[in-house]
């Protein structure tokens, strides 16, 4: 016998990313770093991204409280820990929880490095001394992209957020 479906939706629960802006410098801080949002959920502690990488981009080291699943679409990167095991187009990472690196890509690449990425948990950031930064949660992206919109004056982003796992439309 079939189930109860949980929950029920008129339309499929679905974004176009060549249909969706991809907000250019979106990290504070971090120059060339453009952010798409897929899926947000601050309450499960899930946040689903593509990425778009420019060139020369170094992320600050930082320890994953959770899992993290990275597709490489296009481009290069790495870690500054494996020099030696570049990600390219076509590759697959899975990082256990308590992960500590610090994201790169090749200053001499020539396009920029496309990934999607399906984090749990937070990233817990730190300088080139070991000195604490910050958290980067599914809450903390919600705000980034609430304050770039606003600053930038940009319609409100939409993405995908339970508790109803709906569309998003934020401000």
């Amino acid at each position: 016998m079939i189930p109860v479906p949980v929950h029920h939706h008129a339309d499929l629960l679905t974004l176009n990313t060549k249909e969706q802006p991809l907000y250019k410098d979106a990290m504070p801080g971090v120059p060339g770093v453009d952010v798409q949002p897929l899926f947000l959920d601050p309450g499960q502690g899930v946040w689903v991204l593509r990425v778009v990488f420019q060139p020369g981009v170094i992320l600050p080291k930082h320890y994953h409280t959770g899992t993290v699943h990275l597709f490489t679409l296009s481009g290069k990167w790495g870690y500054v820990e494996y020099p030696d095991q570049p990600q390219t187009a076509g590759c697959y990472l899975y990082e256990p929880g308590g992960s500590i690196h610090q994201f790169m890509v090749p200053a001499d690449n020539t396009e920029p490095t496309d990934t999607l990425m399906v984090v749990y948990g937070a990233n817990v950031n730190f300088d080139q001394d070991g000195n604490y930064i910050n958290i980067m949660d599914a809450s903390d992206i919600m705000q980034m992209i609430d304050n770039l919109v606003k600053e930038r004056g940009l319609d409100p982003a939409k993405y995908i957020t339970p508790p109803a796992a709906d569309f998003t439309t934020r401000l």
